[in-house]
């Protein structure tokens, strides 16, 4: 009798903790399901952006994380906070991947409970009746998110915490300004506080972890666009906070506007083909949202079609039309269906960045981790809203979590091998030179030298415009011994007619080292006769980055042939180009290993001038460090010279 007497009390109770209850079994869902990738190793960006750690025997002392944190070359802002973040795993290189792969689950799992949080304080703001509805609709938005396919090349790829910690951040400020919303009625300076506290250090920690974070005002905009006008902020405060940061980031971008025909020289767009293309991209990551897939083509994406007119391809035309047509949709909808208004527009203001004028690459899935957050929000309202009516509707979202979950666990199962996982992209990669680049790596790497070479013979005269290709081409014959002088001479012929390349600098570096490691003098001289073909080219002569390395480069040729003069005259010149203290004092000491104590002494003080112009802010140690290493090192040079043969003259 009394535990009949009492089940009606326990029922009751049951029902209010069950929104609880499936938001405990979505982040252990979300746990489970991405389990299996946190085994798998470090990939692309992750080797340059954390390789520093090495540097200096780790990051053991203020100086060596000062060094590493304000070392980032990702972004303007370097992203220090993000940088931060890699020593809670590890302070040295190379590392264990799986140890950054769990610290970024648990962001991932912790951007779930802020998203589950925002919507709800969403909701309370929209003056939803039924408090039990606007957390169900909290808890099922979450899941959408959270187990979504699509977030897992930003959670199991190491670096792309950036991405992460800028949405987390920007989620933190959301849910802070939502919730001092609610109070401005009734603690009306305490309310505005707390605002200006979550728009202004919501914005800055977004901001040090990944650029596309000082887009938050803008975000909160849009959301007080779509929330009624009851119990918005005094419009002085809106101005100051709101507008004013969204004019300055609108300003900002317009500055990149650069309508000529190459402003970008490392790429292979133009800018009207990078927005041509963006309309594209972006529409695609639409479909893949809404109807996500296991996996698709991965990092490797220099092989987009680029848009070359408005119909060219035609899909462009199409593209265009439906994105304007669904901005259009969403300011007419704002007051009938506001969340509805708010996904979309949310949507497009976190791709304002990275999806228009600025010449970044052009696609990469995790650009949608942040823009995503509230593209689900109108599904999860419609479910819970009409599930009374149309009582199949609960089923259906359970479903849908469903298939959501068991994608993404066989997604992570396969980032869970990252050699099998190259492999896939590389296959499904038929148009990117990277891909193929990789893929006759693997070949090599795997003794199949005559594959290897009549693969990337087939690739590189159907990409016949891929200088990495060409370069590729060259190397392999290299590793192998089977270069002649034809093969150099054909490559510099090509190369000075191909696109540029970042990856094409890299490789020609790769060249000359294992040009080096061979020992053949005849390979030293065909490798700088290949370098004088690329001087002669108008295409590499535009770009720092190769003005940079050709110099240090000939440099290391010439030393390795024995002629010190020349050697140190293009250290010297590499020297110049580079104006960064610790590429000088790496080039000094490999002057003086080679054993060149007069040639390195001289480097040395030119050295030093690098370093007394070089701003303090970007050098990776203390000043006083460097100039304590000069002192050191003009000391053993000098008693080097004291010993070494009279013969020998200074340059």
């Amino acid at each position: 009798m009394l535990i009949y007497k009492h089940r009606p009390f326990i029922i009751k109770n049951i029902v209010m903790v069950r929104p609880g209850f499936l938001l405990f079994v979505v982040l252990l869902s979300t746990c489970f399901v991405y389990w299996p990738g946190l085994s798998g190793g470090f990939l692309f960006d992750d080797h340059p952006n954390l390789d520093a750690m090495e540097d200096f025997g780790g990051v053991i002392n203020w100086e060596t994380f000062h060094a590493f944190v304000f070392s980032g070359w990702s972004g303007p802002t370097g992203r220090p906070l993000s940088l931060a973040s890699f020593l809670l795993d590890d302070n040295t290189w190379p590392s264990y991947a799986p140890w950054f792969k769990y610290t970024n689950l648990l962001i991932h799992m912790l951007c779930g409970l802020l998203l589950c949080w925002a919507t709800l304080l969403l909701m309370r703001n929209l003056k939803l009746d039924s408090e039990r509805q606007a957390q169900w609709i909290a808890v099922l938005a979450c899941a959408f998110w959270v187990l979504h396919p699509y977030m897992v090349s930003t959670t199991l790829y190491v670096v792309q915490r950036m991405a992460q910690l800028a949405t987390l951040f920007c989620l933190a400020g959301i849910v802070l300004y939502l919730y001092a919303r609610l109070q401005l009625h009734q603690t009306p300076k305490r309310a505005y506080l707390l605002m200006t506290l979550a728009v202004g250090a919501g914005t800055l920690l977004a901001l040090l972890s990944k650029e596309n974070g000082a887009l938050l005002p803008l975000l909160i905009l849009v959301i007080e666009f779509c929330l009624p006008k009851h119990g918005k902020p005094a419009w002085q405060w809106r101005a100051v906070f709101l507008w004013l940061p969204s004019v300055a980031i609108a300003i900002l971008l317009a500055r990149y506007i650069d309508f000529a025909d190459s402003p970008w020289p490392s790429r292979n767009f133009n800018q009207p083909e990078r927005l041509l293309t963006e309309a594209r991209i972006v529409c695609e990551y639409l479909l893949h949202l809404f109807v996500p897939r296991i996996e698709g083509n991965g990092l490797y994406q220099d092989g987009y079609v680029i848009s070359k007119g408005l119909f060219e391809p035609v899909s462009t035309f199409f593209a265009i039309i439906f994105l304007l047509a669904l901005v259009v949709f969403a300011f007419l909808l704002r007051k009938k269906a506001p969340l509805i208004s708010l996904a979309i527009l949310f949507f497009f203001a976190a791709h304002l960045m990275e999806s228009t004028v600025v010449g970044l690459e052009l696609y990469f899935e995790h650009r949608n981790h942040l823009a995503a957050l509230f593209l689900f929000l109108p599904l999860a309202y419609y479910c819970v809203i009409l599930s009374s009516r149309f009582q199949l509707l609960p089923v259906i979202a359970v479903a849908i979590l469903g298939i959501l979950a068991s994608m993404t666990w066989l997604r992570a199962s396969l980032w869970s091998d990252t050699e099998k996982l190259e492999l896939y992209w590389m296959q499904g990669a038929t148009e990117s030179p990277r891909a193929i680049n990789s893929m006759a790596a693997y070949y090599m790497n795997d003794g199949q030298y005559e594959k290897a070479n009549e693969y990337l013979l087939a690739q590189s005269e159907r990409l016949s415009h891929s200088s990495l290709l060409t370069v590729r081409l060259l190397l392999q014959k290299i590793y192998v011994g089977a270069a002649s002088g034809e093969d150099f001479i054909q490559a510099g012929e090509r190369l000075k007619v191909q696109q540029f390349d970042a990856q094409t600098v890299k490789g020609m570096r790769t060249i000359v080292e294992t040009v080096l490691e061979s020992g053949s003098p005849e390979y030293v001289r065909y490798t700088l006769n290949l370098l004088d073909a690329m001087d002669s080219s108008t295409v590499y002569n535009q770009f720092p980055l190769y003005i940079r390395l050709v110099a240090y480069l000939r440099a290391r040729l010439y030393l390795h042939l024995g002629d010190t003069a020349q050697a140190y005259e293009y250290y010297s010149l590499a020297m110049s180009r580079y104006q960064e203290a610790d590429a000088a004092f790496a080039m000094v000491a490999e002057v003086a290993s080679s054993g060149h104590p007069k040639e390195a002494l001289a480097l040395l003080k030119q050295a030093a001038q690098v370093l007394a112009q070089q701003d303090s802010r970007k050098l990776k140690r203390s000043r006083i460090s460097y100039e304590r290493d000069i002192a050191n090192l003009e000391s053993a040079l000098k008693e080097a010279i004291k010993t070494e043969s009279p013969a020998t003259e200074a340059p």
